[in-house]
């Protein structure tokens, strides 16, 4: 049977599900579900929660000076600071020095935020928007990206449901941080790279076919790929998520390494002779411009502002007062000052904090970080008990997060002996997210980093479903039993998720209701 013919085609591009209408109503109606849910109460609590005292103030700063500013604030340890309560009551003239601010993350980030307080202003509601707005498109890009690598409308609807409805992405999607954007950005790098090796794969099955009647064909290095501007768009995002916080970088070792290896596989796929050097001659130097060069220029763009801020920008002038190269300008040596500091701050970062915890531990869910906690009395807030607790927890949906570790086997099982390229993909996501995390257990780290690969474990979810669930030619009880497994898991993921959600949300409930959702001594 010749290598051109139709079989090979279909082994390299599966044909995609073709209800093309229901693949953008369904997704888009989960993503309906989740804004909902995201936008509900957006401005409660009327307060800064957790770090949003930073990076809504920098964000601000961003906007209005180019850079990071410090404000004024006379709050002892412990106490209510006066800025924080003049930024609540819309009082913001004076509040900002005009001196240069110390940061430790690059500004990508929290331009994202600023974008809302420029719309809505400088309120809960303002500052919390473009998170709230990333977090719904990111279910509704898991959706598609789990209907294309499934080839399945269903399993992409169930894994962004499953994002929908976890409770770490909700409260991350309602808080203005910066690791849900690093989790945004990634996602869609990580779509984008899905969507080439559709495409990539296609143009090359093409060539199998015009070359199938040569007896030498396989003989040839093969194609080259073209222009692969998904590829491209992928290292934009993957830029923008380094711009956000630097942990963006293990994104593009993680995803750099899979796109490498998915093309290899093409080529051995489509009988290309020696596919790992006709892939280091034809693809790698591509992909590293694509992936590491367009995402290096991206993050350097995101500090625009900081080179045009002059004396309002922290160490701008530091390359003018100090001896270096002859060869940099100023500017540019204080900006390699500046990225020296901040990794060394990052790196030796080791103050104890109680809601430190072990990256072991994240997928279990083991330390959660409380992000706000009120205790009114009766009479006060709303609370009509003896005594209420208002809280947002940073806490995953527990069915979730724990049937994701009990997949993780699977999924290496499918990725090592199966080759099965899904799991591979899902597994690279987790790498890059989670992975980097236990070579710096000495540093003070928090389990809410563990966001940024949330969107792996629901497809990784999403493809043990679709095992639970079984081939199209599998007899009708097998399907049945099926069925009954995953729609019973999904459905105890949304109630649960429910059950959950108003110490997610900051509701005020009775503090036994409270206490009741506190499964374990460690989550308070």
């Amino acid at each position: 049977m010749p290598r051109g013919d139709r079989s090979l085609r279909d082994r390299l591009v599966p044909p995609m599900p073709q209800d093309r209408v229901l693949g953008w109503v369904a997704p888009a109606a989960i993503a309906v579900f989740a804004g909902i849910l995201r936008f509900w109460r957006l401005g409660t609590p009327h307060a800064f929660v957790f770090d949003e005292t930073y990076y809504a103030k920098d964000a601000w700063s961003l906007w209005h000076f180019g850079a990071e500013q410090t404000y004024i604030s006379s709050a002892k340890k412990g106490a209510p600071d006066p800025a924080n309560q003049k930024i609540l009551a819309g009082h913001l003239h004076g509040l900002w020095t005009g001196d240069p601010s110390y940061v430790v993350h690059p500004p990508g980030g929290k331009w994202v935020i600023g974008v809302g307080e420029w719309l809505f202003g400088m309120t809960p509601f303002g500052w919390r928007f473009m998170v709230a707005t990333t977090g719904t498109l990111a279910v509704l890009m898991v959706a598609r990206i789990g209907r294309r690598m499934f080839r399945s409308t269903l399993l992409g609807c169930v894994a962004g449901l499953l994002l929908a409805v976890d409770g770490m992405e909700f409260v991350h999607s309602r808080t203005a941080l910066l690791d849900p954007l690093v989790m945004f950005w990634a996602l869609a790098a990580f779509g984008a790279l899905v969507i080439d090796r559709d495409h990539s794969r296609a143009r090359l099955a093409d060539w199998v076919v015009e070359k199938a009647d040569r007896p030498d064909w396989h003989t040839h290095l093969g194609p080259g790929l073209g222009l692969r501007p998904w590829r491209i768009a992928a290292g934009v995002f993957l830029g923008a998520a380094c711009a956000t916080k630097w942990n963006g970088l293990w994104f593009i070792v993680a995803f750099g390494l899979m796109s490498v290896l998915w093309d290899v596989g093409a080529r051995k796929t489509a009988g290309i002779r020696w596919p790992w050097l006709v892939s280091l001659c034809r693809d790698a130097a591509p992909a590293f411009a694509s992936l590491v060069v367009v995402a290096g220029a991206v993050y350097t763009a995101s500090w625009t502002g900081w080179f045009m801020a002059g004396d309002r920008g922290y160490f701008r002038q530091w390359g003018s007062q100090n001896p270096h190269s002859p060869f940099l300008p100023d500017a540019v040596a204080s900006w390699f000052h500046y990225q020296h500091e901040v990794w060394s701050f990052n790196t030796n970062l080791h103050t104890y904090h109680p809601y430190r915890s072990n990256p072991w531990g994240w997928t279990v869910l083991s330390r959660p970080v409380s992000y706000f906690y009120n205790g009114p009395s009766k009479g006060h807030d709303g609370c009509h008990a003896a005594s209420c607790s208002q809280a947002i927890t940073a806490l995953g949906t527990p069915a979730i997060w724990w049937g994701a570790t009990l997949a993780l086997p699977v999924l290496l099982y499918l990725w090592a002996l199966r080759r099965d390229w899904r799991a591979g993909a899902v597994l690279a996501g987790l790498a890059g997210g989670w992975l980097p995390w236990f070579f710096f257990q000495s540093r003070t780290i928090y389990s809410f980093y563990a966001v940024a690969f949330a969107p792996y474990l629901v497809l990784g979810l999403a493809l043990v479903i679709g095992l639970i669930l079984g081939p199209a030619r599998a007899s009708p009880v097998r399907r049945a039993w099926g069925a009954s497994i995953a729609g019973s898991y999904v459905l105890l993921s949304v109630a649960n998720f429910a059950w959950l959600l108003p110490v997610l949300s900051a509701q005020v409930i009775p503090y036994a209701d409270w206490a009741r959702r506190m499964w374990w001594k460690s989550w308070i």
